[in-house]
């Protein structure tokens, strides 16, 4: 089974993007949303506000993001649905894939959210404690439409494990275990965040992600700790991830999206421009 970029409904998206070397690697600002603000933390917790967030996605779509990810980080704590007006506004300002994350539970959050313009969904806790809604997901809308997002931590045994609740409540299940069995049952797509190296700008968890991704068929998004151009390089040419999300760099403008693909470009790995 060979790795393909999700499918999408936006126009001039709807087949992978190939270069020269083969398909590109993507970058993807994330919007932390928190009381229809975006938000920042280190190691998911010192949340500080980061902006409006139609205008930081419009802001990406037009700098050259290649998709775009909005997660309600509080939605599940406080058993709420994900703020669906928010993101049909976001979604009437970009013309890139939009995947949309917190609260969801059923087939119905995710209708309303595709009719709200969300291309793609993200599922985590949910997931983890019905994960037949895998199964169900992935048979209603296919598997391209599914995202599973894990939030995982390094424990003192040397072992990743699972967080549930916004990284609040730890499980006994190991990561790779987690996602592999998220992925027979429909998973089209792993966004990993490491919560150890999250907001901390100092790379991303490379061996976990490097798992995830050569023993996986299916696309890994590394999230957590992109600081600087090379930790991009490294989470590419050593994570072997498909895609790359970060926050902070680029809310609060110290990386720009076009000099981050330029430098990427020349140190050889594919993006496109």
């Amino acid at each position: 089974m060979t790795k393909e970029v999700p499918l999408n409904n936006h126009a001039g998206y709807s087949t992978p993007f190939r270069g020269p070397g083969g398909l590109t690697k993507r970058i993807i600002p994330c919007l932390d949303i928190k009381d229809g603000r975006t938000v920042k933390g280190i190691n998911f917790e010192k949340i500080r506000d980061a902006g409006d967030p139609v205008e930081l996605g419009a802001l990406y779509a037009k700098q050259g993001a290649d998709e775009l990810v909005f997660l309600d980080i509080t939605a599940t704590v406080e058993k709420r649905k994900t703020l669906r007006e928010l993101v049909n506004r976001i979604s009437h300002k970009i013309n890139i894939p939009f995947t949309v994350g917190g609260g969801i539970s059923s087939v119905e959050d995710v209708s309303l959210l595709l009719q709200n313009g969300a291309d793609k969904i993200s599922v985590n806790t949910a997931a983890y404690k019905n994960p037949q809604l895998l199964n169900g997901l992935s048979k209603e809308f296919g598997s391209q439409c599914v995202v599973l997002a894990i939030d995982t931590k390094l424990e003192e045994d040397g072992e990743w494990y699972v967080y549930l609740n916004g990284g609040r409540t730890k499980t006994e299940t190991r990561c790779f275990d987690w996602a592999k069995e998220a992925v027979e049952r429909g998973a089209g797509e792993i966004l990993l965040t490491s919560m150890n190296n999250d907001g901390t700008r100092k790379g991303f968890a490379l061996d976990i992600t490097a798992k995830l991704s050569t023993n996986l068929p299916v696309p890994v998004i590394a999230s957590g700790g992109g600081g600087t151009m090379e930790h991009f390089v490294d989470v590419f040419k050593d994570g072997k991830a498909d895609a790359a999300l970060a926050a902070s760099i680029f809310h609060f403008k110290e990386i720009a999206i076009p000099e981050l693909k330029g430098y990427l470009r020349k140190v050889g790995v594919e993006v496109r421009l």
